[in-house]
């Protein structure tokens, strides 16, 4: 698990529960996203609309449970933003 994969996650996770949902996702990316990339927490080409924002969200929810863990969460930016 990358470090940058994990800053990412904690400014994702809005409500602070160590999970973060379709609806966290999407609205952290349209507030923070520019910053998390002005910073280099998110490469400049992760930024996205709202269905780019469920699509990454879709495919970290491994098990379909509708929140995305940790774990789940670094295996898919670690792979998809050369974090790994």
């Amino acid at each position: 698990m990358s470090e940058k994969a994990r800053i990412l996650f904690e400014a994702l996770d809005l409500d602070r529960n160590g999970t973060l949902t379709r609806d966290e996702v999407i609205i952290a990316l349209r507030s923070k996203g520019p910053t998390l990339a002005a910073s280099g927490d998110l490469p400049s080409w992760g930024l996205g609309d709202a269905d780019a924002s469920s699509a990454l969200f879709d495919a970290a929810d491994r098990n379909g449970d509708s929140v995305v863990t940790l774990e789940e969460f670094t295996a898919v930016v670690d792979r998809r933003f050369g974090w790994s």
